[in-house]
């Protein structure tokens, strides 16, 4: 039977189906249907959340966590469930799946725990018989844009400070993956949030996203997705003097050095490059491998990529999944075909696919201004490229408009330490794939991977939600 993605607009679950999703690894199957929305029930999608953030900014901090951290209990005690609706609208493993909603759930417990935490400092004066005191206050009504490949742990870790803080959200999910979000919102409505506090729209970018970045209700805007989405909203939303946070591509490297195991990087490579099927801003697209590791390395690597096995995420057997839709697979064969036809070798992998089912690619003998190589493909496909030392290898790595992640594969510590100083990126990795974070620590990039001002994540992520009040008090 179809899913039914809704609308939560002060606390109703509302819209028709008027949107068909089809499984991506099984076409012609209905994953789930959802609603198309305008700008009308946005508006009032803003109103609700207008009127319901004062009573709900007075709630105390610590009641507010406590909603969170049930929520978080609800998700995990539903998590199997959840996890099989992703696969089906998303096209992931069932593993993977399960540890996304399982990280959804520890963020909403997370950022409870800290609504019992203590905020603000008290810091001396110059002055006699007078304390400073600083607080954080909400701003208000936050717009929240989430993407499409962690479609329950994205809204989670945007939501989740934002709620803490004491603001109301509007928030608009993928238009490829609404249901997730929904089992989230549940989560929260049966956790005791009250009416209007998340509201949730579904709809096009082009009228719901631009919507809330336009409106002047809406205090700030956090959104995940292509840069060329995210500097268009940044002009909007800098324009009204909004505050705005984006997190969008990578075109994340690994340099592979001659002190490494070639088996335990090729390892690391894999794991970031075809893991999640490729389909994250964090993903390995990029390896940089010096002389001496080169053939061992490409060796292991080529090896690993051609035992993954891509297709329903739901089937045993399946060590990959799909991706999520045509388009996503013909931009993923464009890439390849296109770097093979320019004169690279196709060292693992297709040029071909079979349904949305795309092979895990390795490319060598390419050109380093190639445009698989420069440009995202947000696919499972890794260019591979010799340098002569671990400073060109740096340089390269560093040789990029985006600036997210990045990774070094070495038994120096020496080198580690020069690479984690001197590399161009907001999230480094030593000998762990450039995939993946801890959810108490900061997350994003710099360039044009990020606006590089507030970060997601960790008790850090309370700063972009937040304005800071200073108080002078006198005896």
């Amino acid at each position: 039977m179809n899913a039914q993605a809704q609308n939560l607009i002060n606390g109703e679950w509302t819209g028709a189906g008027d949107v068909a999703r089809e499984n991506p690894a099984r076409p012609g199957e209905i994953a789930v249907v959802s609603p198309r929305s305008d700008r009308a029930t946005l508006n009032t999608a803003i109103e609700a959340a207008g009127a319901a953030q004062t009573g709900w900014a007075a709630l105390p901090l610590p009641a507010r966590g406590a909603i969170l951290l049930r929520a978080g209990e609800l998700l995990a005690q539903r998590r199997e469930a959840v996890a099989e609706d992703l696969v089906r609208e998303e096209g992931k493993l069932r593993g993977e799946a399960l540890g996304e909603v399982t990280r959804a759930s520890d963020v909403l417990r997370f950022f409870g725990g800290l609504g019992w935490a203590a905020s603000g400092e008290v810091l001396p004066s110059g002055l006699p018989d007078t304390v400073i005191t600083t607080r954080r206050e909400p701003l208000g009504v936050f717009g929240l844009i989430t993407p499409w490949n962690f479609p329950i742990a994205i809204p989670a870790w945007k939501s989740a400070p934002a709620l803490l803080s004491g603001n109301s959200v509007v928030l608009k999910p993928a238009e490829l993956t609404p249901m997730s979000v929904n089992h989230l919102a549940r989560a929260l409505q049966d956790a005791g949030l009250p009416a209007g506090v998340l509201n949730i729209v579904n709809g096009r970018g082009s009228e719901i996203g631009d919507g809330l970045a336009r409106d002047e209700r809406i205090a700030g805007l956090s959104f995940t997705g292509s840069t060329g989405v995210g500097l268009g909203l940044h002009q909007i939303l800098s324009a009204r003097r909004a505050r705005v946070q984006l997190e969008m591509g990578g075109k994340n490297a690994v340099l592979v050095l001659d002190d490494a195991d070639p088996a335990a990087a090729a390892r690391v490579v894999a794991a970031g490059a075809f893991g999640l099927t490729g389909q994250a801003c964090t993903a390995t697209s990029r390896v940089y491998v010096t002389p001496g590791i080169r053939a061992a390395f490409l060796r292991e690597l080529t090896a690993l990529a051609e035992g993954y096995r891509p297709g329903d995420g739901l089937e045993e057997g399946v060590s990959m999944g799909v991706v999520v839709s045509e388009a996503q697979r013909d931009g993923d064969l464009a890439a390849i075909r296109g770097a093979v036809s320019r004169g690279a070798t196709l060292a693992a992998g297709s040029t071909e696919a079979r349904g949305q089912a795309v092979s895990a690619t390795v490319l060598t003998d390419i050109a380093a201004d190639d445009p698989a190589v420069t440009e995202e493909i947000f696919g499972p496909v890794v260019a591979v490229l010799p340098v002569g030392s671990y400073e060109e290898g740096l340089a390269a790595v560093n040789n990029s408009r985006y600036g997210l992640t990045a990774g070094i594969c070495t038994d120096s510590l020496s080198l580690a330490t020069h690479f984690t100083e001197n590399v161009r990126a907001g999230v480094v990795k030593v000998n762990r794939p450039t995939a993946g974070l801890d959810l108490n620590v900061p997350f994003g990039g710099i360039r044009d991977s990020s606006t590089n001002t507030f970060r997601e994540q960790g008790r850090g992520a309370l700063e972009f939600y937040t304005w800071g009040k200073t108080v002078y008090t006198g005896r």
